[in-house]
């Protein structure tokens, strides 16, 4: 089995007393259009996933990381049975040290969420059972299974407290 190799990119930020908020965007191309979804895409060659999620993070919303602040807090398989081309490895990175203010791409519209408010019923499925536990701070390894519908999880898998 080939997997696709991908990340994401999680910026979050505080601003006063108001609660923590991280970036998503609604996808407008590519796989997942129409959802609201992390920054972040597939790790090109000679780059590592780390490089990656920087570079997506700039591509996609016009913001400067610093790969070597980012922060692993999760890696994931996504495992779709009908359609194993969708099949994908992910590197999830959490900072809150970027430069710029996110702007619009052709991939993405960018948006601020407050991690108490989720937008998960207007994301993939898998993102309720760890989205807001990687916000929260937990380090996980999980694998998600989608059902023929491609839209459903079927099984999933979650470890916490990987090095």
């Amino acid at each position: 089995m080939i997997l696709t190799v991908t990340c994401l990119c999680l910026l979050t930020r505080t601003r006063g007393d108001k609660p923590a908020e991280v970036l998503l965007g609604y996808k407008k191309t590519g796989l997942g259009t129409g959802n609201i979804v992390g920054l972040g895409g597939h790790v090109e060659a000679g780059e590592t996933p780390r490089q990656a999620a920087a570079r997506e993070a700039e591509e996609e919303a016009g913001v400067v990381v610093d790969p070597a602040g980012l922060r692993e807090v999760a890696e994931i398989l996504f495992q779709f049975p009908v359609r194993p081309a969708w099949d994908q490895q992910v590197f999830v990175y959490t900072t809150a040290d970027f430069d710029g203010e996110p702007a619009e791409s052709a991939e993405i519209t960018p948006q601020w969420f407050a991690v108490t408010k989720l937008p998960l019923a207007a994301m993939w499925d898998d993102a309720r059972y760890w989205l807001p536990r990687v916000l929260a701070g937990e380090r996980l390894r999980a694998t998600f299974t989608y059902a023929d519908d491609c839209k459903t999880v079927a099984q999933q898998a979650i470890a916490t407290g990987f090095p």
